[in-house]
């Protein structure tokens, strides 16, 4: 096997493993990094020029300059080792510049989506994570942070759903087997967690074969997996992402969701964009507990947002050009913390670009809205070249971002590694696009 079928099947593994392990992700990252100089020593490999080059060097290069000044150097730096995540994208585009590996890195990100959101089915409804102090987070460390990756998977399979040139096909009968196994691996892991038996070997057991199975989909060469494949993962995704997404009960990622899909909507039948509000019409109508309750904005979360985000207004105008440091928020809360606030420490202020101004100063926020921008506009060229065909990938792009974006404005999401990873793969796919259509690096 050659070293770039080796880093396609890592490509997987990650795309598989994100949503629901950040550790092993990072470990096949690392590994892929290694494939990827190696192949760049011996030139089997062209480093590919993208138009988000000079926004990610301008931001990594400023969130250093951060760190060095900030209260806490060490602290600083070690936070903003997240910057190697950036590393995704140039793999990614390496990775998906043939349609068939795109597609099967994809047809990963999928599989791992449907794990985690299945995971967080389980858990609402057989291990007591059914409450808002006690919600449902799946594989990961923080009910948001799952939420978020459930949004993900739901807006990817929707971009997918609606260009699909080629009719559904019915699942095969590897694809029904192969699912039941997966289905009796989650029910068996689930068991353990209720008992409380072996639950952490299990979990690191099922992780390491959904990382296998992600990279054996993306190789294989053989009958299975078949086209039949991508549409039963998309299928089973738009449900199972949806009802996750519900369950959840976090509203940042409901409003990203709903800003993806009505992307995915308005490039696909612009005049369809109605159904989006009658569809929320009615659900509302239905009103249904899990919703409702969550429909306010007078909860203390929300009003300490508000006071969060009047006490980031504040580290800005102090500190408006290196701000406080990468990490430094949970630190230096309580010197801006205004009275009001109900909760006296907080970690990160709920907000993408207002927790970026405020840890990195205000260039590292131009920096960072300019890789959003150039990511969306290249994206948006692509997509133009055709939806129906590979150019889907470019739509879904969009929709990832959009969302990602949407939510943010509530969280800070771009801070959580494993939706950070989700959204670099994403912001990916149309140079990838760009270099298979061209032949050449981008």
């Amino acid at each position: 096997m050659t070293l770039a079928r080796v880093q396609i099947g890592l490509m997987a593994a990650i795309a598989a493993t994100c949503p629901v392990s950040i550790f092993a992700a990072q470990v096949f990252l690392a590994l892929a990094v290694i494939v990827y100089l190696a192949r760049l020593v011996t030139g089997r490999a062209r480093l590919a020029r993208l138009a988000l080059d000079g926004p990610m060097l301008a931001f990594a290069v400023w969130t250093l300059l951060s760190a060095s000044f900030s209260p806490d150097p060490v602290e600083s730096y070690e936070n903003a080792k997240k910057l190697v995540l950036f590393a995704l994208v140039p793999l990614m585009v390496d990775a998906s510049s043939e349609e068939r590996d795109r597609e099967r890195i994809l047809d990963a990100a999928l599989l791992g989506g449907i794990v985690l959101c299945t995971g967080t089915l389980l858990q609402f409804y057989f291990l007591g994570y059914d409450t808002i102090e006690r919600r449902p987070r799946s594989f990961l460390g923080h009910y948001m942070t799952a939420a978020g990756m459930a949004m993900g998977t739901l807006v990817l399979a929707a971009g997918r759903a609606a260009f699909r040139r080629s009719s559904w096909a019915l699942p095969t009968r590897e694809d029904l087997v192969r699912l039941a196994v997966l289905a009796g691996a989650l029910a068996g892991l689930t068991t353990l967690q209720a008992w409380d038996l072996f639950a952490l070997e299990g979990e690191r057991l099922f992780v390491a074969s959904l990382a296998a199975a992600a990279a054996y989909m993306t190789l294989s060469r053989g009958v299975w997996p078949g086209p039949a494949t991508s549409a039963t993962l998309t299928l089973l995704a738009l449900p199972i992402g949806a009802w996750a997404l519900v369950l959840s009960q976090t509203r940042n990622a409901w409003l990203g969701a709903v800003a993806g899909i009505a992307l995915v909507i308005l490039l696909r039948a612009p005049r369809a964009l109605w159904l989006l509000p009658a569809g929320l019409g009615a659900f509302l109508l239905l009103r249904p507990g899990l919703v409702m309750g969550r429909l306010t904005v007078t909860d203390p979360a929300s009003v300490d947002r508000y006071y969060m985000w009047q006490a980031g207004v504040d580290m800005i105008r102090e500190k408006p050009v290196f701000g406080q440091g990468p990490g430094m928020i949970l630190q230096v809360y309580p010197d801006y913390r205004w009275p009001q606030a109900p909760n006296p420490r907080a970690p990160h202020l709920h907000d993408n670009a207002l927790q970026i101004a405020a840890e990195r100063g205000l260039p590292c926020l131009a920096w960072w809205l300019w890789l959003v921008a150039a990511a969306l506009g290249d994206a948006y060229r692509e997509a133009r070249k055709g939806l129906f065909g590979p150019g889907w990938a470019a739509a879904a792009s969009m929709a990832v971002v959009v969302a990602v974006m949407a939510a943010g404005l509530f969280e800070y999401n771009f801070g959580d590694s494993e939706v950070l990873m989700f959204t670099l793969l994403a912001m990916a796919l149309p140079y990838g696009l760009r270099r298979q259509r061209s032949g050449v690096a981008v």
